[in-house]
């Protein structure tokens, strides 16, 4: 799902790494050692001790390889799960497997990556070690152009497995007295202390009079990166000497013997122990209370959950903004949304100090009400303006969602609030990554929860439109004639209406046509009679639909109208683009291709941006056959082999709408007629290889792929910044140079040479000069002929 409205996808289908927010300091030698392992090992796991630097390592470790898998490098965050279970869903998650079929995730993930050739980081296996390693293990042997870079505090032990321990950042020899302040700053732990010194402090500077003061303090710290980090803020407050004599007060315990033999674990924690007491009293309560979240929170839910016990929610932003400066909460920003994360060795010790208060089940319980609020308070505002601001918001807390929800069915008296809660959830399964897992938390609690209520009524109404999507008919049969007796008993016509309309997708499913008109009309007379746009909208949709199937344009265009009169009333988006999709079928049958193709493309906008795999899986479909109608083969082709791409990721082609697929069959044939069998292959092809973002661009008609340029001759557009530095790199110059001529950082030349080499489609910068040159005896009118 899209962060926003403006038709800006967040998926990249080729990898996902985190852009790196702060410098990244020294590891050279790492970074080297690592990607060796990686040519010669599909697995190599980074061990040490947490705060060590193992996720900033093999983050910077993808970033450096990218460019050598053709499929990706994918980053998979482990450390908010909690439930091992889940550890495969977690992982298509993260590479973004759009599946709405029954199989297992680990058979959806073995599919996916069987032929692909990828590189994917897990990150913080330690407490699913035992997991990760079946997982790892099956990828690896079904997927033989896969490689698994893994961090964790033990190996997994999986056969083939390389291990290379993170050591902390080098610092001079103790016995190295009188070190200049120069050679100093060489040193990586130094030159990391200082880097977020000057972040806080922007004058601090390691000079000839500070150096060995520095030197000590690093020294302290045993080099480890998060505990310098922690430290160098406190220069926020604190003098280096101040800091300095805070390190031995409080280490003194820990330095008594041998360091040599101690355990750098416990160094860490005497530092965030440390850490801990610098914060006031409410500080550190809010720090204990704010361990019940996973992943991220906003300042909403630190209100809702962190106050209380003497601390009001007015209280809250202070404190928060405290522990911010601390270090102790990392902002991130998500377009216009502030949140704040927890490290994992944070929160963890957040969490063993609220247990030890015995506070950890009522803080728990706020949780996961206050998520149940949050999910009730989306289902409600569903139809209507805010719905994509929803649909973005509940992706952005799914953890804690997670959290919630098992939270909720640990409870044996919570379990009918979680199987509410997961009902109310049920756009932001179909709308985002967790179609199949939103049916798992809507099976576990009706298997928990049995007793007839209205719960129940509507948990099975909506677990059956899952189902439904992922073809498992027999299962959303047998739900909805359950939920059509309770409905009946409890005299539910809300329950009723939804009972109707999808009993009328499975009628259509089965090609019963006439039923499923008859239970759609049914499903729209409840819906308004109970005042429920969101049903009623989807009754219209599928009636239209269904009334186009017939041969019944005007009936199918009137009901589209009334539809899109019920959206615009509310302001609604989703409905609508689903209403513009049918009637562009419809207008598509009446041979009004211009009328059509504006349809499915203002559709198509509105599902780029909320990332609905379904809504633009349909919308290409019906732009393909317009293509085809038009006899424009080559791009009907290229099409349906974007289209192979999108409905494979789904694992469920015209998921939800199979009655169409004669429409695709019809268009494949024609189109493969019309070509011939190699050259049709070939486009097929062409557009199963685009990346997301192209192959919409290319189905919207907005710019042509680049190979597409190319082949047009066609010049690649650079920024103005861009076309300097292609510039800089024709007359030779390396990254460093290009970086001092400029005045930027050699990592921002860097990125600028990785967007040149991408948007040219080119690997080398030979390449870029060669660009370069013809560009320049283009523009003086230089030809090959005039040249010979």
């Amino acid at each position: 799902m899209a962060t926003s409205a403006t038709g800006e996808s967040r998926r990249q289908r080729m990898g996902w790494l985190p852009a790196e927010v702060t410098s990244f300091v020294g590891r050279r030698h790492e970074v080297a050692d690592v990607k060796t392992l990686l040519s010669a090992s599909r697995t190599v796991t980074l061990i040490g001790v947490g705060g060590v630097g193992k996720t900033r390592l093999a983050l910077r470790v993808g970033l450096e390889v990218r460019r050598a898998f053709r499929d990706g490098v994918w980053l998979v965050e482990l450390a908010s799960l909690e439930d091992p279970e889940l550890l495969a869903q977690v992982v298509a998650e993260a590479l973004e497997i759009r599946d709405h079929t029954t199989c297992p995730p680990l058979q959806v993930l073995v599919g996916h990556l069987r032929d692909k050739q990828t590189l994917v980081i897990l990150d913080n296996c330690e407490h699913l070690v035992h997991e990760c390693a079946v997982v790892a293990d099956t990828l690896l042997r079904a997927a033989p152009e896969l490689r698994i870079l893994a961090t964790s505090r033990q190996t997994l032990g999986i056969s083939g497995e390389q291990m290379l321990p993170v050591p902390t950042l080098p610092l001079p020899d103790s016995d190295r007295p009188g070190i200049s302040a120069e050679v100093l700053m060489q040193c990586d732990g130094v030159r990391l202390f200082t880097e977020r010194a000057r972040a806080v402090l922007p004058t601090f500077a390691v000079t000839e009079d500070n150096r060995d003061l520095v030197l000590r303090i690093c020294r302290r710290l045993d080099g480890l990166p998060l505990a310098i980090e922690l430290a160098a803020v406190r220069l926020r407050a604190l003098s280096l000497q101040q800091l300095h004599d805070r390190l031995d007060d409080r280490f003194r315990l820990l330095t008594a013997g041998s360091r040599a033999t101690l355990p750098r674990h416990q160094t860490l924690r005497a530092m965030i122990d440390w850490s801990f007491g610098l914060c006031s009293e409410r500080e550190q309560q809010v720090w204990e209370r704010a361990s019940v979240f996973a992943g991220t929170l906003d300042l909403e839910a630190a209100e809702a959950v962190c106050s209380g016990d003497g601390i009001s929610r007015e209280e809250i932003i202070d404190l928060v903004m405290g522990l911010v400066d601390k270090s102790v909460f990392l902002r991130e920003e998500h377009g216009r949304v502030v949140r704040y994360r927890l490290l994992d060795t944070i929160r963890q010790y957040g969490r063993e100090r609220l247990t030890a208060s015995g506070q950890e089940s009522a803080l728990q319980r706020r949780h996961r009400a206050y998520y149940r609020a949050l999910a009730a308070r989306a289902h409600a505002q569903l139809f209507g303006p805010s719905q994509v601001a929803w649909f973005d918001r509940l992706q952005l807390e799914h953890a804690n969602l997670r959290t919630a929800l098992d939270s909720f069915y640990g409870d044996p008296a919570e379990v009918r609030a979680g199987l509410g809660m997961a009902a109310d959830l049920l756009y932001h399964w179909i709308t985002s990554y967790y179609l199949g897992e939103g049916r798992r938390w809507l099976d576990r609690g009706l298997a928990m929860d049995t007793e007839p209520s209205e719960v129940r009524a509507r948990a099975l109404w909506a677990n059956s439109w899952l189902a439904i999507i992922q073809a498992d008919i027999t299962a959303a049969s047998t739900m909805l004639e359950e939920s059509r007796i309770l409905g009946e008993l409890l005299g539910d016509e809300l329950v009723r209406g939804y009972v109707a309309l999808y009993s009328g997708m499975i009628a259509m499913y089965r090609g019963d046509t006439e039923m499923a008109i008859e239970l759609y009309e049914e499903a729209a007379a409840r819906h308004r009679s109970t005042e429920n746009p969101v049903g009623l909208a989807l009754a219209l949709i599928r009636l239209s639909l269904a009334h186009s199937y017939l041969g019944d344009s005007s009936q199918a265009i009137s009901l589209g109208d009334d539809c899109l009169a019920v959206c615009d009333t509310f302001g609604e988006g989703w409905h609508k683009a689903y209403t513009m999709m049918a009637l562009g079928v419809e207008v598509w049958r009446q041979g009004d291709l211009r009328r059509a193709t504006e349809l499915e493309k203002e559709s198509l906008v509105f599902n780029r941006s909320l990332d609905d795999p379904l809504g633009v899986g349909v919308n290409l479909e019906v732009l393909a056959w317009i293509a085809e109608t038009e006899q424009h083969y080559g791009r009907a082709a290229r099409l349906l082999g974007i289209l192979e791409t999108v409905w494979s990721s789904i694992g469920a082609p015209l998921s939800g709408y199979g009655h169409l697929v004669r429409y695709h069959d019809e268009c494949e044939s024609r189109t493969r007629a019309a070509l011939g069998d190699a050259a049709f292959d070939t486009e097929v092809k062409r557009g199963a290889r685009l990346s997301y973002d192209e192959a919409l661009g290319y189905a919207l008609q907005e710019e042509p792929p680049q190979d597409e340029k190319a082949e047009k001759g066609e010049p690649a557009r650079l920024t103005r910044r861009e076309t300097e530095i292609a510039g800089l790199v024709a007359q030779g110059m390396t990254n460093k140079q290009i970086a001092a001529a400029l005045v930027i950082a050699p990592r921002t030349a860097e990125g600028h040479i990785e967007h040149i080499l991408n948007k040219l489609g080119f690997n080398s910068r030979a390449q870029i000069a060669v660009w370069v040159g013809d560009r320049a005896r283009a523009a003086d009118g230089e030809t090959p002929d005039s040249r010979e």
